[in-house]
């Protein structure tokens, strides 16, 4: 997958309250930059906590699920948009089928 907007994650990661989210962070963008889903299924099937959601988003577990990471998935195009990555008490803020906080 094309991973849009790296530069969030790692925009994210720097803040040093957020520094013990870059190996997660960058373990997920090396492992999804080398894979191509067509499905919710195929996501499933890798990350099993993935949460599958409305309008294309999936939500994914960060650093043992201290942080979310919403992206929005484009299937035909190859594309795994991020959308959002904070920690819960912010995403329990947003609503993930609309979130466009890159």
């Amino acid at each position: 997958m094309r991973v849009i907007a790296k530069s969030s994650l790692v925009k994210f990661w720097t803040r040093p309250e957020y520094a013990d989210s870059k190996g997660s962070l960058q373990s997920w963008y090396d492992e999804v930059s080398k894979t191509v889903w067509k499905t919710p299924q195929e996501i499933k099937a890798q990350y099993g906590s993935a949460s599958i959601c409305g309008n294309n988003r999936v939500v994914f577990n960060i650093a043992g699920n201290k942080y979310r990471l919403v992206v929005e998935m484009q299937y035909r195009a190859g594309i795994a948009w991020v959308k959002f990555v904070g920690t819960h008490a912010r995403y329990d803020q947003i609503n993930v089928e609309t979130i466009n906080e890159y």
